[in-house]
């Protein structure tokens, strides 16, 4: 879809990019602009538990800036449509969070066939981490969300 595999170097070509993405089954199929605003690596429970590893890569774009191809009538809700998370009612693959307040969606990662133009830049809830679980890189730490400044 789009450009493919052709790196992204000029800002024109990352604006007019589009990225896809489905659920493990491909009951669920979604669009999203390669316009995200952030990336990170969360290790909370919650994320350790709905995504069955040790934290959940995700980034985060303005909701409208994600559609769903095919397969909204199989979508999962976790918890409220506005405030929860999206999975393949089929598969039960974690598609992505509805954040603040309906605004924002986090998409987790590994569910993009296309490769996205931004990466993790930093790891949240570590307070919370598996314990079995050791983070080699060195990308910055934070107890829980990100310190704000």
């Amino acid at each position: 879809m789009g450009l493919g595999s052709e790196p992204v170097t000029r800002l024109e070509k990352t604006a007019a990019r589009s990225l896809a993405g489905r659920c493990l089954c491909g009951a669920v199929r979604y669009t999203v602009a390669d316009e995200f605003a952030y990336a990170l690596n969360c290790h909370c429970s919650d994320c350790r538990r709905a995504t069955g590893s040790a934290f959940k890569p995700f980034a985060g774009i303005e909701r409208h800036q994600l559609a769903i191809a095919e397969g909204q009538d199989k979508l999962l809700v976790f918890g409220e449509k506005d405030a929860g998370d999206m999975h393949c009612g089929q598969c039960g693959s974690l598609l992505y969070s509805v954040v603040r307040d309906g605004t924002f969606v986090h998409v987790t990662l590994g569910t993009l066939i296309d490769n996205p133009s931004i990466r993790p830049n930093a790891h949240i809830f570590v307070g919370s981490k598996a314990p079995w679980f050791t983070i080699t890189d060195d990308l910055p730490q934070y107890n829980e969300h990100v310190d704000a400044g």
